[in-house]
């Protein structure tokens, strides 16, 4: 710790390895803690020491990272321990800017973006906004004006003007701009010491070709600039020869390094931000996604106003109980055990003006379905297909955990109130009309799932369209073709993957702009949750505290064999998209 601190004010590139290890673990931490696999978790921790020259070799768990970081002098192993676990979709979003401000601040490229760096640099200096989704949104207009303005500039150029001086002089406000909003005490002896060495070091490469052989004509600096950099000697080794590269215009005079404590700053606003939705509207998208979910189950207009009902007071109900940082299994057999005889009570209410909807047993199943801990079961079958069994192990005990305990919750409620689900009634529908409703329920459904998971409206739009085409194909499929629900199931998750990845290659490429671009996690997830077997689980467990084990078997391994192709889709559809995926490198 005293090394960190006295490394707080130094330019991170000139840290110690402690103060260096402080960030990068911390991002992992907080990514992490946002419910994303280990797997990403790895590869954001190498995206942040890759531009400090830091190797990282880490461990990661459900709640827990054990890192070394060695810069090929020192090495620093650092523990942490999360209290619990969950799911935040801005927070992954947010650190992959994150990520990129970092990289391109200290000189180097950017991995999430490659497009639209204005953007990061928007968000990253305004965390402490509360819509920064609709900041990103503005940025990426202005940043699409300005380029509109390049253009009109440089068509009234004389012939032979280089492009390199527009583009330089807006890259020099750009820096300017970004360094008026870093909160850096321009007195900082540190900070002067940092920049008069920049400077001095940018001004010996500039000279550089001047000392070569008379006659010979001076290069570009630029490639000068390439040429003649080395690594401190003696203090790295050969595999981190970026370290004290300059970055993009350090000669500057708004040139500014990134900070120990800035980049502890920013982690602070993303670690500290506040949820997007209140508990009363986050329980208003879980009522409308669980009552989309019965529909898509085959229930009819009662089943889903039970579920409506019993899923928005019980989601409400747990967003108030985790704000208090109760146990997680506590909380979810409180929520679901409300959340069903709210669901029944409801039934009941309507059953003393239309009696039918007394036998509208399976509803309560619905009510609870907003419990099911989708993150979880399919970021550990990812794991698990990148050969990370401790962590993909982990995910799925962690999963079948919460639903054992949802599970029990139910069954005590249909023991106490005398209920014996049966399944849906059939809806009676036109094939035609079925299939409409499922594409609007699906979309419905799938936008309540994503509000849950605390992602921004853009986002939410985005993984919704995504989850309507993928859901309704899924069902229909099954009913026109009787295709089994498992194969059916691993279509959807797979189709749901590709468009995932075209939809950030449509973004990379400049097709859509840079606001959109959105983790294919925060995606794939919300969009194929609504695909889990809630019913076959929850119908299992029915059996199951009955002591009819046939049919609790039987209604256990159809939901086993569901899930699995869930994750196995996703994976197969990485493998087809990335090449980290389809190869063991």
């Amino acid at each position: 710790m005293e090394d960190i601190e006295r490394d707080l004010d130094k330019p991170i590139v000139e840290a110690g390895i402690a103060a260096k290890t402080s960030v990068i673990v911390r991002v992992g931490m907080l990514d992490l803690g946002a419910g994303t696999g280990s797997f990403r978790v790895r590869q954001m921790m190498h995206r942040i020491a890759y531009p400090l020259g830091v190797h990282v070799r880490a461990d990661v768990n459900l709640t827990d990272i054990e890192a070394s970081c060695t810069d090929g002098k020192d090495r620093v192993t650092e523990v942490i321990d999360l209290p619990t676990t969950g799911v935040n979709t801005e927070r992954i979003w947010l650190l992959e800017h994150f990520a990129d401000w970092f990289s391109v601040n200290l000189g180097h490229s950017a991995v999430y973006h490659n497009r639209g760096l204005e953007v990061s640099d928007k968000l990253v200096e305004n965390l402490d906004a509360r819509d920064v989704s609709q900041l990103s949104a503005k940025a990426a207009k202005e940043l699409k004006e300005a380029e509109k303005r390049r253009k009109a500039e440089q068509a009234d150029l004389p012939d032979g003007t280089p492009m390199q001086t527009t583009r330089a002089s807006s890259q020099s406000e750009r820096v300017a701009e970004i360094n008026r909003q870093r909160e850096i005490d321009a007195d900082d002896p540190v900070v002067r010491q940092m920049r008069t060495e920049e400077a001095a070091a940018a001004d010996k490469v500039a000279e550089a070709p001047e000392a070569g052989k008379a006659g010979k004509a001076a290069k570009p600096v630029k490639a000068a600039k390439q040429r003649n950099h080395q690594p401190p000697k003696g203090q790295y080794a050969q595999h981190f020869d970026h370290v004290g590269r300059l970055a993009p215009n350090a000669s500057d005079p708004n040139f500014k390094p990134i900070t120990v404590r800035e980049a502890h700053k920013r982690l602070d606003l993303i670690e500290h931000r506040k949820p997007l939705y209140s508990a009363a509207f986050a329980g208003l998208a879980s009522a409308i996604a669980c009552a989309s979910f019965v529909f898509l189950l085959g229930g009819g207009l009662y089943d889903m106003a039970g579920a409506f009902v019993g899923a928005g007071i019980g989601h409400w109900l747990r967003r108030k109980l985790f704000a208090k940082h109760l146990n997680q299994f506590f909380v979810t057999f409180v929520a679901v055990f409300v959340a069903a005889l709210a669901c029944t009570g409801t039934l009941r209410l309507i059953g003393l003006y239309d009696p039918i909807a007394l036998a509208h047993d399976t509803a309560y199943i619905g009510a609870m379905l907003f419990v099911i801990p989708g993150f979880p079961l399919i970021t550990g079958g990812l794991d698990i297909a990148k050969i990370d069994f401790p962590s993909g192990i982990q995910r799925l005990t962690y999963a079948v955990s919460i639903i054992l305990m949802a599970t029990l919750a139910g069954w005590a409620v249909a023991r106490i109130v005398m209920l014996n689900p049966q399944g849906f009634e059939p809806q009676g529908l036109d094939p035609w009309l079925t299939g409409a409703l499922r594409f609007v329920f699906a979309f419905i459904g799938v936008w309540g799932f994503s509000v849950m998971f605390n992602s921004p409206q853009r986002m939410c739009l985005v993984a919704a369209s995504i989850g309507a085409v993928t859901d309704t194909l899924r069902l229909e499929i099954t009913d026109l073709l009787n295709v089994p629900p498992e194969a059916a199931t691993f279509i959807g998750a797979f189709l749901a993957g590709l468009l995932a990845a075209a939809w950030r290659t449509s973004v990379r490429r400049g097709i859509l702009p840079p606001h959109l671009g959105y983790p294919r996690i925060c995606l794939t997830v919300p969009s194929i949750v609504i695909m889990v077997p809630g019913l076959y689980m929850y119908r299992a467990m029915f059996y199951l505290g009955q002591f009819n084990t046939l049919s609790a078997l039987d209604w256990a391994f159809r939901a086993f064999m569901v899930i699995i192709c869930l994750p196995i889709g996703l994976a197969m559809a990485r493998v087809v998209t990335d090449r980290s995926w389809r190869y063991d490198i």
